[in-house]
């Protein structure tokens, strides 16, 4: 049974975890993520399309702008990670390719070099897993990443998402070379 258009629904546009405001984005945010990711570059490089250059504080802007469009459409909910006590960028979140009539969502993610391995990125998609259940009345969530990004599978393997396997020569890498991608999920009835 198909419900409600996406765009009729009332999804919150921030929530909060132990240490993180999760928010839509909102114009003027382009500033601090374009600082964050110049801050990031070399560890975001290998692994994103869109970092091969560092983007200008326009370009940071108007992905930010297309993202609180997104988020308004119901068609991607990008999510920015904003230290409660500091207002410090911590990093960029979301559930994308959704799937609305199967209540389907991929989490990604990146975060700020200068908060990396301080527990932010688990708490962040540990939160966001719990929106995505509780207020998106999710069914299944993913987080697909390269099988060579150790540190992304680690997040997924200690939140107790399901490997569920390795879907061989899926894409093309930041190089143009083909790579595995490791799948992994949590489903209603099994996981939560």
């Amino acid at each position: 049974m198909k419900g409600p258009d996406p765009i009729l629904l009332q999804i919150p546009e921030s929530f909060e975890t132990k240490r993180l405001i999760i928010r839509a984005p909102l114009w003027e945010d382009g500033a601090m993520v374009n600082e964050a990711v110049k801050q990031s570059i070399d560890e975001l490089r290998p692994w994103m399309l869109w970092a091969k250059q560092i983007p200008s504080v326009e370009d940071s802007e108007i992905i930010s702008r297309q993202g609180r469009v997104h988020f308004l459409e119901r068609s991607d909910l990008r999510l920015y990670l904003i230290h409660k006590t500091t207002g410090q960028f911590i990093g960029s979140s979301g559930l994308h390719r959704i799937d609305w009539e199967a209540r389907k969502f991929e989490i990604g993610y990146w975060v700020n070099t200068l908060f990396s391995g301080q527990g932010y990125m688990t708490e962040a998609v540990e939160g966001i897993t719990r929106f995505a259940i509780d207020e998106l009345q999710a069914n299944r969530i993913e987080i697909r990443c390269d099988a060579r990004n150790i540190r992304s599978a680690r997040v997924a393997e200690r939140l107790g998402f399901t490997k569920e396997g390795i879907l061989r020569s899926d894409k093309c890498d930041v190089n143009g070379i083909i790579r595995d991608t490791i799948v992994f999920s949590k489903v209603r009835g099994a996981e939560f």
